[in-house]
């Protein structure tokens, strides 16, 4: 809503019990504008999901897991530094499920 004399923005003030709209550049309230006006809290408990499912992916490179020596890996990469950055590569073994990274 804008004020009809000189179209600046108009911004909800208490005037007693009653709550008007009004113009800060004019510094005058207009009485003929029909305004609903409510207040809604808005909630800022925002959970997060911890997903504790095994993640199977599907991509396998030859590498040599540190805990049984098995030699065939699945790995995927994740931005964890700065985006000007290289993204890190994680590696699972396929036999043992043991998970390391790779900081090369």
């Amino acid at each position: 809503m804008f004020c009809k004399k000189c179209q600046s923005i108009l911004v909800p003030k208490k005037k007693g019990k009653k709550t008007v709209m009004w113009c800060s550049e004019c510094k005058k309230s207009q009485k003929d504008v029909k305004t609903v006006m409510s207040e809604k809290v808005k909630s800022d408990d925002v959970g997060m999901e911890v997903v504790k499912d095994d993640v199977e992916t599907k991509s396998i490179t030859n590498a040599t897991c540190p805990e049984c020596g098995h030699d065939k890996a699945y790995y995927w990469f994740v931005q964890t530094r700065a985006s000007d950055e290289s993204a890190t590569q994680f590696l699972k073994c396929v036999k043992c499920k043991h998970q390391w990274r790779d900081y090369d």
